[in-house]
């Protein structure tokens, strides 16, 4: 894939703030399960900080609008990371889900090798 349809990057601009929110509301749940738990208070505390800073780190989180030519890394990171799923290209053009899907499937040899 070489060139982005504008369609494409109009919608990406829309749907990322509703991905980055519906990640984050993902982490903050998985945090209270964390805080909730039977350890103590310490262990929690160490526990939460460490998941924080490596939560940092994700795309999800700190992901901008990007320039439009890194759109295609830029969505197989999301789907990778978990942020979004191939079902959340639905409204997306058929070349950019496909070539998406591609991508992500070379990744996953990748690793298997």
């Amino acid at each position: 894939m070489n060139q982005i349809e504008e369609k494409d990057w109009k919608l990406y601009r829309e749907k990322l703030p509703e991905w980055q929110e519906a990640y984050m509301e993902r982490l903050i749940k998985e945090y209270v399960e964390l805080l909730n738990s039977d350890k103590a208070a310490s262990e929690k505390f160490g526990a939460l900080d460490k998941r924080i800073r490596a939560d940092r780190q994700s795309l999800g989180v700190r992901i901008i609008e990007e320039r439009r030519s890194k759109l295609q890394n830029i969505l197989t990171g999301l789907i990778i990371e978990h942020v979004i799923s191939l079902d959340d290209l639905q409204d997306f053009s058929e070349e950019l889900r496909e070539s998406t899907s591609q991508w992500i499937q070379m990744y996953c040899k990748n690793l298997e090798s």
